[in-house]
């Protein structure tokens, strides 16, 4: 991001402050017009059991690449969700999961986390959803890729759940990088059209174009992510996979193919 005047850097500050203020206050109007209840549960009682989407390392020899979303923890749950890129090069015994986690900002200079686990295991209670898988030949290619692009994400110590950057920042980054991924984000990706000092770029996908005003205001259309409009890191729009709206995701097709 440039320097920029330090006076221009204070207002725009303040104007998000003040769109981060309102967006607050229409968040509790909404939980209470629709008695929303949200509680704290406790994660370690919850399932962390894999739902079968994901292939076995020691049954599956290929490469492969499948990216994830689910809902995020209470409250923030309710608009977005969480999402993660995992990969499995050829013969390798395990998965890699690329995705990045607020809070370790806490104890670590860095938001972006590497690490084996099971990549469609329940994140934090939330059910994961499949929104883009690749096997096969040419994968183990890809992944150097999606690795190159981990490593050059510019916002390794900034988060912010909204507008961005954010975890789904982060996987909108590595399919703009590899755009051969396809990825199709549904509406609740809160983040995916930050582009911090930028205004123009290709969509989240990485194919056709994007205008982003700071994450809070723009217009993106591909063919992969159909046409989309972002009004206050809220998504309206339409593709070939459903339409998109704020709160609900995605209606129609929910899974890749």
């Amino acid at each position: 991001m440039g320097t920029g005047d330090p006076g221009q850097r204070r207002t725009g500050g303040l104007m998000r402050g003040g769109l981060r203020s309102i967006l607050r206050i229409c968040v509790v109007l909404l939980f209470a017009a629709a008695g929303v209840s949200v509680t704290a549960t406790d994660w370690r009682r919850m399932s962390h059991e894999p739902l079968g989407l994901a292939p076995d390392p020691a049954l599956v020899r290929e490469a492969v690449v499948q990216v994830y979303g689910a809902r995020a923890m209470g409250a923030k749950g309710v608009f977005g969700v969480h999402t993660w890129v995992a990969v499995k090069r050829t013969d390798a015994p395990t998965w890699t999961i690329y995705e990045v986690i607020g809070w370790r900002l806490r104890w670590s200079e860095t938001v972006v986390v590497v690490r084996n686990r099971q990549p469609d295991a329940p994140w934090f209670g939330g059910t994961p959803e499949l929104y883009a898988e690749k096997r096969g030949a040419g994968v183990d290619r890809l992944i150097d890729r999606i690795e190159q692009a981990v490593q050059t994400y510019p916002y390794p110590a900034e988060y912010t759940v909204w507008p961005g950057p954010n975890s789904n920042t982060f996987t909108a980054w590595i399919a703009r990088a590899v755009p051969e991924l396809e990825i199709d984000l549904p509406a609740t990706a809160i983040g995916k059209d930050y582009l911090g000092g930028s205004i123009f770029s290709t969509a989240p996908s990485g194919s056709g174009f994007q205008l982003s005003l700071g994450g809070l205001l723009g217009v993106a259309a591909s063919g992969v992510d159909g046409l989309e409009l972002n009004v206050l890191g809220l998504n309206f729009g339409v593709s070939a996979r459903g339409i998109k709206l704020p709160l609900v995701g995605r209606i129609g097709t929910r899974s890749a193919e």
